[in-house]
């Protein structure tokens, strides 16, 4: 602070005796003064309190624009410029420039009101002089290495801030209109690019550009008096055929700068920039950019087309044009829109040249440059789309056109087309037709496939859809190339032909699939057109390969709605003709299946199509399929992909059962529980080899829920062979209580910590071997599945569980004695024990009792458990016996219970 005081004090004394001094003594005693001043300003870090700031200001801005223009006076250019150069460096014998610049420099960064000073003090009319000698003649003398010196550097930047700073203000510009230096180094960026000096060309850019934002009306008066803009685009015109791409790109984006900037103050510069042809040559330039790096013309490139996309709203008058609605339309469509943003296309000149740009140029990234600058015009305003279709109609011509241009684009193309539907809400008929004819011709297939995604995600945005691409014809066109393709995949069945269904072609009958699927989706008229064109039997084709299989079985479904013995008989035909291996086919047909048994009415269908039959004939061809360890192709998927199949074979079995009694009663009566149970015992984790030795009584046995918490949950080591028989159990109960077919599927897990069983080595094995399927599986069994018996209180006792399908209770009693394992005789008898007192649960309820007695099964029963009744020494004799004592009180058999 009192060294701010002390020079306060100093300055007061030179103001006071300036007015007595002679000039060259005045000057003297401010440039003796500015060291005290700079040493000042560095030691308070910046910080200053100075009174007087601005006359300080005043003073050394005048004296240096004083001191330029004493060292440019007479002189030749380039004599002129050495001369400038020298005075703003640093020398020990003569630094009265460089102390001026270097004051300057940091009085610029204090406040607006120093600024002000600066800018009154005629400095910024000699600096555009300087920049205009600096960038117009390139010096020759560089430091040894041929860089720019590091004392140059300095005092470029010093000089290019203090310009920005007092160019930003409109009072700056203004004083440059003094001097004609402004127009003549536009002139000079747009003929002399080539010719000027390198290190110049970054810092004069930001300099103009800076300029063209802060134009006043003056400004551009002074500019259209000197035919500034007429002159540049004649000189770019003749740089354009000279100079590299991107370097008349930084030239042209200058000028185009002015114009843009100058539109919202005045349209003079815009109208003399189309008077002399320049969006002639806005076009001449960015053609010329075709085949350049992304970054090469970047930014100046990207520049140029920002600018050019801002060029379409500047216009006096709104665009007249009126257009036909064809219908039919989304329902929430209104073309009432709003021009509430001002933003709207006023300017087809500047957007034909984006047009005209997209029309003759096949480079990537000019071409998505223009479709992203479309897309930005019509996020401005919602009725720029329907301004510009229905005037010069881009979409629909691009469409004509786009098969020609590179992949990326055509994705990016049929992106926009979709953004129509998606966020304008509009139907676009007339480019749909366009689109459709495109997938007709088929002339690039790449190109048709990214067509036919569109129209696929058009499709599932609204049913409206499902209409308008059948009115058309694109559903025809569509199930015709299906069957064509079909007829070759059925030629080829067995065989490999190179080149067929590879790559884009494959990927191509895919989305086909899709399409006509998403067509049909809640369409019963277009699911009609499909089975009239005769198309069942060459769709169902198509189920083999698992790329189309998602979307066949969707169009089956969909026929299900208007033939369900036709669905059922397709799909259930295509279980019973699978192999063996193809367990990923099985488990997609069952699960179709599963979704289609949602609906009663299809439950007698599924019956008379021999449904039940082969479910238990797809679960009797999976014999010794959980064994441990597996054996055949069986070892190709791991168990748990085979407990899939075993899960979705009972759901479906489940939901063919559920509130159907004549499909209950069929099951029941045909003996298909026993089938059920005799299948289930024999796919290899179950014990068949006879009788088993019984060991002594347990001292203590745990309950079920403790015995799954020990196989699924706990870091207890638990036999494969006791999950597998576990998991089907759980899937009995399930059965049991009707729910099975609700539950979800198994997910995928990694091996439980500390545990790597036998059967999880087979599964990490087939995952590597066959990804796809093994995807499907996990170890561990869902929170869903085991649920009901987590909890002791309220699963195990099942107080309120009423029993729906009893014969499943025949099943799980039949598997009773082949829980059984030897070498694990103890763990044996407790787990039976344990199943033994969840079935006790399950008909604890009098609802369950009576649903059991009616059901005529317990005659199947007491067979089931011959064993057991035979011999009191048998440990599950008394906990069986009291089973069947609680369903003698109400036994409708009472002979056969005796």
């Amino acid at each position: 602070t009192l060294q701010w005081e002390t020079l306060g004090k100093q300055f007061v004394e030179y103001e006071q005796v300036a007015p007595f001094l002679i000039p060259e003594d005045q000057q003297r005693r401010l440039l003796d003064f500015l060291p005290l001043f700079l040493k000042a300003w560095e030691q308070s870090a910046g910080a200053v309190i100075f009174p007087n700031i601005q006359l300080l200001a005043s003073e050394v801005s005048k004296l240096l624009a004083k001191e330029i223009k004493r060292n440019l006076n007479g002189k030749p250019a380039e004599e002129a410029r050495l001369a400038l150069e020298q005075f703003l460096q640093q020398k020990v014998e003569a630094e009265d420039g460089h102390l001026l610049l270097k004051s300057v420099f940091l009085l610029s960064q204090t406040d607006l009101r120093t600024m002000w000073n600066i800018i009154a003090s005629g400095l910024p009319a000699a600096l555009m002089q300087c920049l205009y000698l600096f960038f117009t003649f390139p010096l020759k003398k560089t430091s040894d290495d041929g860089e720019t010196s590091e004392d140059d550097t300095q005092i470029q930047e010093m000089l290019v801030e203090i310009m920005l700073k007092m160019y930003k203000e409109e009072q700056g510009v203004e004083e440059l209109l003094a001097a004609d230096k402004l127009q003549s180094l536009i002139i000079a960026t747009a003929s002399l690019w080539d010719q000027c000096s390198q290190s110049w060309k970054v810092p004069t850019g930001r300099v103009l550009r800076t300029i063209s934002k802060a134009q006043t009306k003056n400004s551009i008066m002074y500019l259209q008096a000197v035919d500034c803009i007429k002159i540049a685009i004649q000189n770019l015109f003749k740089l354009a055929d000279t100079l590299p791409a991107s370097d008349v790109c930084e030239a042209a984006s200058i000028v185009l700068c002015f114009v843009k900037d100058s539109y919202p103050v005045s349209s003079a510069l815009l109208t003399e920039f189309e008077s002399n042809d320049g969006y002639q040559l806005l076009l001449k330039i960015l053609l010329r950019c075709e085949g350049l790096q992304q970054n090469e013309g970047d930014p100046y490139l990207d520049e140029i087309l920002d600018m050019l996309t801002c060029l379409t709203t500047c216009g006096k008058t709104e665009l007249k044009v009126s257009g036909n609605i064809v219908h039919p339309q989304l329902p929430h469509f209104d073309f009432e829109w709003t021009r509430s943003s001002g933003m709207t296309v006023k300017n087809l000149q500047a957007f034909q040249v984006l047009q005209s740009i997209f029309q003759k140029s096949n480079d990537q990234y000019l071409c998505g440059r223009i479709l992203a600058a479309i897309g930005t015009i019509w996020a401005w305003d919602r009725a720029n789309f329907f301004l510009l279709e229905w005037t010069l109609q881009p979409i629909n011509q691009f469409t004509d056109i786009i098969h020609f241009k590179p992949q990326p684009v055509q994705v990016q193309f049929f992106r926009l087309v979709e953004s129509i539907v998606l966020h304008l809400s509009y139907v676009p008929h007339e480019i749909l037709k366009k689109v459709q004819y495109l997938i007709k011709e088929n002339i690039v297939p790449f190109c048709t496939l990214t067509a036919l995604q569109c129209l696929l995600s058009m499709t599932q945005k609204d049913l409206l859809f499902s209409d308008i691409f059948r009115d058309s014809g694109l559903l025809g066109l569509l199930l015709a190339l299906l069957r064509k393709q079909a007829k070759i995949l059925r030629k080829s069945a067995g065989t490999h032909l190179p080149g067929l269904e590879e790559g884009t072609e494959k990927e191509l009958n895919a989305v086909m699939l899709k399409m006509v699927a998403a067509l049909t989706v809640r369409s019963v008229r277009n699911t009609v057109v499909l089975k009239d064109y005769g198309m069942v039997p060459y769709i169902k084709i198509f189920l083999d390969d698992e790329c189309y299989r998602s979307a066949t079985l969707s169009i089956l479904e969909q026929l299900s709605v208007i033939n369900y013995e036709e669905y059922m008989s397709i799909i259930i035909g295509a279980l019973c003709s699978s192999t063996q291996g193809e367990l990923s086919l099985k488990l997609d047909l069952l699960k179709s299946l599963l979704r289609i048994l949602e609906s009663l009415k299809s439950h007698s269908a599924f019956r008379t199509c021999s449904g039940f039959n082969a479910l238990l004939s797809l679960l009797s061809d999976m014999e010794g399929a959980l064994q441990d360890p597996p054996s055949g192709l069986w070892t190709a998927f791991g168990q748990n992909c085979i407990l899939e199949l075993v899960f979705c074979t009972l759901q479906v079995i489940t939901a063919a059962l559920h509130l159907d009694p004549v499909n209950s009663n069929f099951f029941q009566r045909s003996g298909l529980f026993e089938k059920m149970a005799e299948d289930l015992g024999s796919l290899g984790c179950f014990w068949t080899q006879g009788e088993w030795q019984i060991p002594l009584s347990l001292e203590k046995k745990r309950t079920f829920a403790e015995f799954l918490d020990a196989a699924f949950c706990s870091s207890e080591p638990f036999p494969l062979w006791l999950k597998n028989c576990i998991w089907i159990l759980n899937f009995l109960d399930h059965m049991v209580k009707g729910t099975l077919h609700q539950e979800s599927s198994f997910k995928e897990r990694k091996p439980e910590t500390g545990e790597t069983s036998r059967g999880d080595q087979e599964g990490h094995q087939a995952q590597e071997e066959h990804p796809v399927a093994f995807k499907r599986s996990g170890n561990k069994l869902p929170a869903s599945a085991y649920r009901l018996w987590g909890n002791p209180e309220e699963n195990l006792e099942m107080r309120d569980c009423t029993i729906v399908h009893p014969g499943a209770v025949c099943v799980m009693v039949r598997l009773l004695p082949k829980l059984y394992k030897e070498g694990h005789a103890r763990l044996s008898q407790e787990i039976q024990y344990a199943v033994v007192d969840h079935i006790q649960s399950l008909v604890k309820s009098e609802k369950s009792r009576q649903v059991m007695c009616e059901s005529g099964l317990l005659s199947t029963i007491i067979t089931s458990c011959h064993d057991a009744f035979r011999h009191e020494s048998h440990p599950l004799h008394l906990p069986l016996t009291r089973v069947f004592e609680k369903l003698a009180s109400q036994a409708i058999e009472p002979d056969v219970l005796r």
